[in-house]
């Protein structure tokens, strides 16, 4: 999916301008996750470069990511933490690498966005080594029966928000769709990201094995 001329650039630039705001919100979450990730490691959408904090300095980063306005950043970031960076502009649906060709891809709020997300979790059990790990965090919708005026400020958001950031829905359920991937055993927890950004705040996390 070719990211639009000009909501591709001021996305970007939100992103960058957010970099604060997303570390206090996931960054102790993020910390986690990443604690003990090997030294090569695949990430899809990777942005203006904002994991690359919770990244080992030295780490070889194979960055897929389709928006070429994020990619300066990407590339000062890496450059400023120490990583070794393959920008890689293709979407999460067609990633060009071997199978079998790496053990760990992490993705941090990108499902949302892909077009076809179950294509980009193929794609990562494709890629991924027996017993490599798929480390992940995403919004995702809001449950009905306990967050009501959540779920329905989702829907009335929906499409507005979807066109105004390239593609994001906010009504997937994406812990079912990493459950059904194919991952030998998968660890999904859910909760509210704290301070909550609404109508994102639903969140799920945790790491499936190939």
């Amino acid at each position: 999916m070719r990211s639009n001329p000009i909501r591709g650039p001021l996305n970007a630039f939100g992103l960058r301008a957010l970099d604060g705001v997303f570390d206090r919100t996931l960054g102790t979450q993020k910390r986690r996750l990443f604690a003990d990730l090997p030294n090569e490691v695949v990430e899809l959408g990777s942005g203006p470069g904002t994991n690359m904090r919770y990244l080992t300095p030295g780490t070889r980063l194979t960055a897929v990511e389709p928006n070429p306005a994020m990619h300066a950043s990407l590339l000062a970031s890496a450059e400023g933490h120490g990583i070794e960076l393959t920008l890689v502009p293709h979407g999460a649906e067609d990633i060009p690498l071997g199978d079998a060709s790496t053990d760990a891809v992490i993705c941090t709020l990108v499902l949302c966005t892909v077009p076809d997300p179950s294509a980009a979790l193929s794609e990562v059990h494709r890629i991924l080594r027996p017993g490599g790990r798929f480390v992940f965090i995403e919004h995702v919708a809001a449950d009905p029966r306990t967050h009501p005026s959540l779920a329905r400020t989702q829907r009335v958001l929906r499409r507005p928000w979807r066109w105004t950031f390239e593609g994001c829905e906010l009504h997937r359920d994406t812990a079912a769709l990493i459950t059904s991937a194919g991952f030998s055993s998968t660890e999904i927890h859910g909760g509210t990201a704290s301070p909550a950004v609404l109508p994102v705040a639903p969140m799920v996390w945790g790491h499936a094995i190939r």
